[in-house]
């Protein structure tokens, strides 16, 4: 079937897709007889909340589920209010269509879309199943001739998937509600998530640092003038006879480094390892001085470094983290917009294959850029190293059967980045190997005779080093690491040409102290790994994971690192005792698996669920029964029904409550963390002290904790006020801090004689700890009157508004430069203000409050500013406000790179649509007025049909609130 031809009755062909970009340039490839529409997502889902649930089915025990558990889990749907619309508009073009084509995404969520869509629609013509890898002109109308039917299977998994996440969040998120504080969400994948990030914090906190030391001698053999050798294995760099070398042992006995010292500070189980302290290394440093040394011996051995495997779904994140400073949701987001505008395959796979079409476009490119002698004889290929890889379709590359390089695109800003990456990874996939060769030397000497303790001891020193003779693949791209300090595999490291036997003079020999560093926290590109190598969860759900959990307060970004909330800690240490099978990472690896096996029709669904949820295989048997959740390997965990049904035995309070020491809790209230000192006697009440959003919880110790409890809180007095004798105080607001005046007892608060206390905020350049009364009495005096206008006769009064410090004269306002100058301002200064002309528009751009370096995407300066709805990051083109946990003081360059990377992958704001729904409102008011009662009969009629036709089955409703999260 050619895709410019019609049917031969004129008909024509309506092809529905995801997204409305994705729409438009698939239609610019297909003929006048298509239509190309699209569904904007899911048009329906479970409902999201009891008023989305139709009132045939409010009754039901199930219904606040949306689940029927008692029928086989069958689900209940609903449309998606804000997709009732798109649907009516669908079903209006399917009408005047003769086929239909779904075209959605060729995994689990876009069968499943295109299983939703033939369901709601419909249709009475025929429909095709029409899968893409990539958006191209071939690759389109490949698609519209060889069309599939819908795979069931893929669609039983999905709704399988979406079934076991509303189970665990509807049942679960509620106890976290009663139990810790509401609005909280819990769920299969980021609940283990959050404890991932949680436990690593956990190994901080008990992380005790431990000192080590050890030596660095600097050697040079023969002739320092020497020519270099030529010899590739012995090369050399800097000074051709120099290199230094690390001590490793002494008289056999290793020197000890970090990854010998446990969490706690002590040596792990190795009693034969050497810890030097400070004052032992420099009296082994003393002792080796004027030693004579020796080339003991030199290994040589090949080096050979293969291409890594084209980009899948987490690569792709954890390299656009590592190289571009690009969050998860962030490299979605723009891979995205490259997939639906044609630049590159689908972005959510598992699969690391190369197309025989992709191959060969990568191996032209191969030739084209760097020559002959870096393409391999033989293709390569990659196999996929993800276990039961279902959404796998072909490796992220670029689109099309030759490759545009990144100038030929046009692209700019983060998706040119992206497309670049992608462009090198897939191009430097089908290269040669990186070879060349390694060297090891091992240098000894010993102690003089009367070097104290170390007299006569034997040291061995020991220096590697690598000369890449091809680059091969690393001529086009080399892949960054997770250790900051790690060599990248371009990195050479050169020895001069010495042989078992050469003597060496030690130039110097210097005295190094290290200390033991707790385990880093985990950064996006870490956690999608720990995900993916745990085989938690689905690699192309790791954006959305982070996300949620960064959205619900359980982490938050400090720099790259994601850092636990104390909000996080109550969560999981209460998911942890009393549902510690949901939190387990086995466990959930072997849902995943479960989840696996019901996708391929290797197990069924409905059986598992009853497993999981009731107990056991038989619908409403009860919750006694133990399950069998896993793979039938004998593990047993009650049904979930059970296991959120008894909550007494849950301790509101303990689950919130950690002790930092010496009688100090930190608990976790409903708002936010505080510190409590128990009180020292009966009847007592302990000090209190809020705790920052932001402190990463590592760092409260005891001394910050009674820091934060002899801070001021509560009232502080002032004084009393001479002219109206009442007493002021200082307090800490939700607000901020701000001085009142105490009203005597019995003065009116309501009614028509209530009296109002003064009060005032606090200058940003006042505190609590520093506060007088005079401060406060002139802060209580304002707004101020400065004098009278001798020309208008006007006042003048200086006031502090909602953006900032400003004089009025009737109704013209100046603003001020400062606070101060509130209390300080003459007439004089006033009229002058007033004498020069009004700014129209926006004022004078404030300085920036930090410079943070050049953004890597737009080579901009990047600068923190305060604006009118608090501090943002901005590089003169895309501004970023900083989110909560964002502090200007603290803030790195990497981090506003990533604020302003997310907010160039938003796009543009949408501007308001007030004129248009102003117009429409109007244009429905008119045709209401002229209609007639006929037709006014007519459309009742027509509303009780189409709610007669809804409330017939499970399938279609409305939506509108939201309910618990039930996301993975």
């Amino acid at each position: 079937m050619s895709p410019t031809s019609e049917t031969a009755h004129g008909g024509r062909r309506l092809v529905i897709v995801e997204s409305p970009a994705k729409a438009k340039t698939i239609k610019g490839y297909l003929g006048p007889g298509y239509v190309v529409e699209a569904s904007v997502g899911h048009i329906r889902d479970l409902p999201n909340g009891a008023a989305e649930v139709p009132a045939k089915y409010k009754g039901e025990s199930w219904a606040r589920l949306g689940v029927d558990v008692d029928h086989d889990f069958e689900p209940l749907y609903v449309v998606n209010s804000d997709k009732k619309d798109q649907v009516k508009k669908l079903k209006q073009l399917l009408a005047e269509s003769d086929e239909l084509f779904l075209a959605t995404d060729e995994d689990r969520e876009g069968e499943a879309i295109a299983w939703h869509l033939q369901e709601v629609l419909k249709p009475k013509v025929p429909v095709r199943r029409m899968v893409f890898n990539e958006i191209t002109k071939d690759a389109i109308r490949a698609a519209v001739s060889n069309t599939r039917e819908l795979n069931q299977r893929l669609v039983d998994a999905q709704e399988t998937r979406r079934i076991l996440d509303r189970l665990y969040g509807y049942e679960v998120s509620p106890v976290l509600w009663k139990k810790v504080m509401p609005r909280l969400s819990a769920g299969r994948v980021q609940s283990v998530a959050t404890r991932l990030v949680v436990e690593r914090e956990r190994e901080r906190i008990a992380f005790r640092s431990a000192e080590y030391w050890d030596l660095t001698g600097t050697f040079t053999a023969g002739d320092p003038a020497a020519p270099t050798a030529g010899d590739p294995a012995a090369p050399t760099a800097g000074d051709p006879a120099g290199f230094t070398a690390r001590l490793t042992t002494v008289d056999g006995r290793r020197v000890a480094q970090g990854r010998d010292f446990g969490p706690d500070g002590r040596l792990k189980g190795e009693s034969n390892v050497l810890h030097l302290d400070e004052s032992a290394a420099r009296a082994l440093a003393g002792a080796l001085e004027g030693a004579d040394f020796t080339v003991r011996s030199v290994e040589s051995k090949p080096y050979r470094r293969s291409p890594y495997a084209p980009f899948r779904t987490t690569t792709l994140q954890q390299e656009a983290s590592r190289k571009l400073g690009f969050g998860a949701k962030v490299t979605m987001q723009v891979a995205q917009k490259l997939y639906e505008n044609g630049f590159i395959t689908y972005m959510r796979t598992d699969s690391t294959t190369l197309s025989d079409t992709a191959v060969a476009a990568a191996r032209a490119q191969v030739t084209q850029l760097y020559g002959a002698d870096y393409l391999p004889d033989r293709p390569r290929t990659y196999a996929s190293k993800v276990k039961n890889a279902q959404e796998a379709h072909e490796a992220i590359r670029p689109s099309g059967d030759r490759f545009r390089t990144p100038a030929e695109t046009g692209l700019t800003g983060d998706q040119f980045k992206l497309y670049e990456l992608i462009w090198k990874r897939t191009v430097a996939s089908q290269m040669k190997d990186a070879t060349g060769r390694s060297v090891t030397v091992k240098v000894g000497g010993r102690c003089a005779a009367d070097g104290g303790q170390w007299a006569g001891r034997d040291a061995e020193f020991s220096a590697s080093g690598k000369i890449i003779t091809f680059h091969g693949f690393l001529k086009a791209y080399v892949e960054s690491t997770d250790d900051p300090g790690a060599d990248l595999d371009d990195r050479e490291r050169r020895l001069p040409q010495v042989t078992e036997g050469d003597p060496l003079t030690a130039t110097e020999m210097s005295v190094d102290g290290h200390a033991t560093k707790p385990p880093a926290r985990y950064t996006e590109a870490t956690l999608v790994k720990e995900l993916e190598e745990r085989e938690i969860g689905r690699p192309s759900t790791y954006a959305s994971i982070i996300s949620t959990i960064l959205d619900r307060g359980y982490v938050f970004k400090k720099g790259t690192a994601l850092v636990p909330s104390f909000l996080s800690f109550a969560v999981v240490g209460l998911l942890e005792k009393h549902f510690g099978r949901l939190v387990d990472y086995d466990f959930t690896a072997k849902m995943e698996d479960d989840l696996d096996r019901i996708a391929a029709g290797e197990a069924d669904a409905v059986p598992w669920l009853r497993r999981f949820y009731f107990g056991t295989d038989e619908p409403g048997a009860g919750t006694a029964a133990a399950a069998d959740a896993g793979n039938g390997d004998g593990d047993h965990l009650g049904g979930l029904k059970e296991l959120v049904s008894d909550l007494g035995a849950i301790d509101a309070r303990g689950v919130s409550s950690f002790p930092v020491g010496e009688g100090i809790v930190l608990r976790v209230g409903r708002y936010g963390p505080y510190v409590e000192e128990q009180p020292k006697t009966e009847g007592e009440t302990g000090r209190r002290a809020d705790v920052p959003a932001d402190l990463p919880p590592d760092e409260l110790t005891v001394e910050y904790a009674r820091e934060l409890l002899d801070r001021p809180s509560g009232e502080v007095a002032l004084g009393t006020d001479p002219d109206t004798g009442r007493a002021i105080v200082a307090k800490a607001g939700r607000y901020g801090p701000y001085v009142t005046e105490v009203l005597p007892e019995g003065t009116p608060k309501t009614g028509k004689n209530a009296v109002k206390p003064r009060t005032a905020s606090l200058f940003k350049s006042m505190s609590l700890d520093t506060i007088t009364l005079d401060d406060a009495l002139k802060l209580l005096s304002l707004p101020r009157v400065v004098g009278t206008d001798p020309e208008s006769g006007e006042e003048i009064t200086a006031q502090n508004g909602r953006y900032g410090p400003y004089l009025k004269r009737g109704t013209d306002s100046r603003s001020l430069q400062s606070e101060e100058q509130l209390l300080t301002i003459t007439l004089e200064e006033a009229l002058a203000i007033y004498a020069q002309p009004k700014q129209r528009g926006r004022a004078a751009a404030k300085p920036p409050l930090k410079e943070l370096g050049t953004d890597p995407t737009s080579e901009r300066p990047v600068v923190v500013k305060d604006g009118r709805f608090g501090p943002y990051v901005t590089d003169g083109e895309t501004n970023a406000t900083l989110r909560r946990d964002d502090d200007v003081e603290t803030i790195t360059p990497e981090r506003a790179y990533e604020l302003l990377a997310e907010k160039r992958a938003k796009g543009p704001a949408k501007k308001t649509a007030k004129k248009a729904a102003k117009k429409t409102a109007t244009k429905k008011t008119a045709t209401k007025k002229t209609a007639t009662k006929k037709t006014a009969t007519k459309k009742t009629a027509t509303k009780k049909t189409a709610a007669k036709k809804t409330a017939t089955g499970k399938k279609t409703a409305a939506r509108t609130t939201s309910g618990p999260s039930d996301s993975e």
